[in-house]
């Protein structure tokens, strides 16, 4: 039996739809009340007949944060996916994020050790690894450094790493990837996905950034590979390719036949527009459509080097350009 948290997330459900359509025994921890009616429509965008591989999968109610019905979900696992995680740059979310996702994995280091797993996958990030100038590729070797570009949610993804390789220190099989900014078909309302919904109704404005992107059936297809291997304690970037943010923008217009981006937003721009965007949401009650971590990230350019697992599992990214437009076209289906 396999055990995946974080099933109802992009990479979870993804992850889901490629082990139920293995074969192999699948359970999923889901928070009480959760829609996983998300999951079935994942399915549906690569299954003609979903409805049947979504009932292969034993749902369980629990929480990362909740160590007795931890133990409970891993009752009889074997192999364990870590993919539950906060992902946000909005101040209130901050102290909720930490606990999640550094305390959440915590905990589920802890229960595998109890529990006897035999592996442990753990989802991290790109946000977790260290920075160099930008003129240098990040690789897993790049050293995490204290620094005020880090968000929130890199120092959170650092603490949770962290709490994974002491794991590993206490005898546990691990093997960690870190992807790059992850697209595929999901909620077209959150994270990364909302730049399908907003591409389709025209961007005027670019910034200079650069960073990496990788298609979410690579991020859960190296992950099944890495925990078939006899790979472990050791961490892998996924990435397909870094390339501007001006050149993304201008690839999803395309596939949505709108005009390019013309304005550009440098970084004193983009301070004001954070602040701007601080006072409107805070007068309205509503969520901040950018933050200060995502203004400023937008303009930094950092590119990342996937080329460990390349290496170790002779593994082939989907290209960036068949990704964008296979994932528009989903979108346009609705």
């Amino acid at each position: 039996m396999i055990l995946v948290t974080g099933g109802t997330g992009l990479v979870g459900s993804h992850l889901l739809y490629d082990l139920v359509k293995s074969g192999v025994p699948v359970r999923a921890l889901k928070r009480s009340g959760s829609d996983v009616q998300g999951v079935l429509r994942t399915f549906a965008y690569y299954n003609s007949s979903p409805e049947a591989l979504f009932k292969q999968i034993e749902w369980i109610d629990g929480d990362i944060q909740d160590m007795a019905s931890l133990e409970d979900a891993m009752k009889g696992v074997s192999e364990v996916y870590h993919c539950a995680a906060i992902v946000s740059f909005n101040p209130r979310d901050r102290e909720e994020m930490l606990r999640v996702n550094v305390e959440g994995t915590a905990n589920v280091v802890n229960a595998c050790l109890y529990q006897g797993i035999r592996k442990l996958c753990h989802v991290s990030s790109i946000a977790s690894l260290g920075r160099n100038s930008s003129t240098d590729l990040v690789t897993e070797e790049t050293h995490w450094k204290t620094s005020p570009k880090n968000s929130w949610y890199a120092i959170s993804k650092y603490g949770a790493e962290r709490e994974v390789w002491r794991g590993a220190e206490e005898g546990l099989n691990v093997v960690v990837v870190n992807p790059s900014v992850i697209l595929g078909p999901g909620n077209w309302n959150k994270g990364s996905l909302t730049l399908f919904r907003l591409a389709a109704k025209g961007l005027k404005y670019y910034t200079g950034g650069v960073t990496g992107y990788v298609d979410v059936r690579d991020v859960s297809g190296a992950m099944i590979k890495l925990m078939g291997s006899d790979i472990r304690g050791e961490r892998y970037i996924l990435n397909s390719e870094n390339i501007t943010f001006q050149s993304l923008f201008d690839q999803l217009h395309a596939e949505f036949g709108k005009p390019k981006a013309w304005i550009r937003v440098y970084p004193f721009l983009a301070e004001i527009g954070w602040r701007v965007e601080k006072w409107r949401s805070s007068l309205l009650g509503k969520e901040p459509v950018i933050t200060k971590e995502t203004s400023r990230a937008a303009n930094y350019s950092y590119a990342f080097s996937a080329e460990k697992i390349k290496q170790a599992l002779n593994y082939r990214f989907i290209p960036l350009e068949t990704t964008l437009k296979e994932v528009c076209a989903l979108y346009k289906k609705g």
